[in-house]
């Protein structure tokens, strides 16, 4: 996994930035009560998305939580007084607190399985009544968008998708959620071209191949070999799942 205490200083523009940020925030929103009064994002990161799922609603009072200390104080710059530092492992809030709770790219991150279900299991915890899980799934997909880069990495090895869909909705279903709807936004500035792809195997963003590895060099290597070094292909698209707490009777 990347060390995100030296990743957060470049992380928002490696990573699309304040258009994906955008396209990101609407899509949770939509997935959102109108309603909602209190909002906790889960591994809030920087707080680029946070940022704006507080802006777009006023009335919405939005809390923040990361355990990376750089992120964390990143976040918070952004939002004063909204960000905590906590393991999504075991969340510092009461039972039933929140109207939504919302994890955006952290489930893919997570090595154990067992992480995974604690991580939705705490999520779930957290959630009143008639209130919503939203949550990225399917990451590492999103990005095969079937260009040359991707013919080149096909065979590379993988991990079992942490955050596939079917294993998200196991785990929300057994703690009480029910599925509410799903979208899909636009990861704009994150195409990739043959050289940042090489970048990407270099600093571990493929986690299955070391950097500075055999395989992560003969891999690179082939990606050089590719037309259009700098021209980045296609855009990926996010999924996102959206689950529902019964309201009680």
């Amino acid at each position: 996994m990347l060390d995100y205490e030296k990743e957060a200083g470049d992380y928002d523009a490696l990573r699309g930035g304040e258009a994906r940020a955008e396209a990101a925030a609407r899509a949770v929103l939509g997935l959102t009560p109108g309603g909602a009064g209190r909002l906790l994002d889960v591994a809030c990161g920087t707080g680029i998305v946070t940022r704006r799922l507080a802006a777009a609603r006023p009335r919405l009072r939005v809390t923040g939580v990361d355990l990376t200390p750089a992120m964390v104080g990143m976040a918070a710059a952004r939002l004063p007084g909204a960000v905590v530092r906590a393991d999504s492992r075991r969340l510092p809030f009461p039972d039933a607190a929140f109207d939504a709770v919302t994890s955006i790219w952290l489930l893919h991150l997570l090595d154990d399985p067992e992480d995974v279900r604690t991580v939705v299991a705490e999520c779930a915890r957290v959630l009143r009544p008639g209130g919503v899980y939203v949550t990225t799934v399917d990451k590492a997909a999103a990005h095969d968008v079937g260009s040359d880069i991707d013919a080149v990495l096909a065979d590379r090895p993988r991990r079992p998708a942490a955050d596939a869909a079917a294993t998200v909705t196991e785990h929300a279903v057994r703690h009480g959620l029910r599925p509410a709807g799903e979208t899909v936004f636009r990861g704009t500035g994150q195409g990739r071209s043959p050289r940042s792809a090489i970048a990407d195997l270099r600093r571990g963003w493929f986690t299955v191949l070391p950097p500075g590895g055999p395989r992560t060099e003969e891999f690179a290597a082939r990606l050089a070999r590719l037309p259009d070094q700098d021209r980045p292909r296609a855009d990926p698209s996010f999924r996102v799942c959206a689950f529902r707490r019964p309201a009680a009777v």
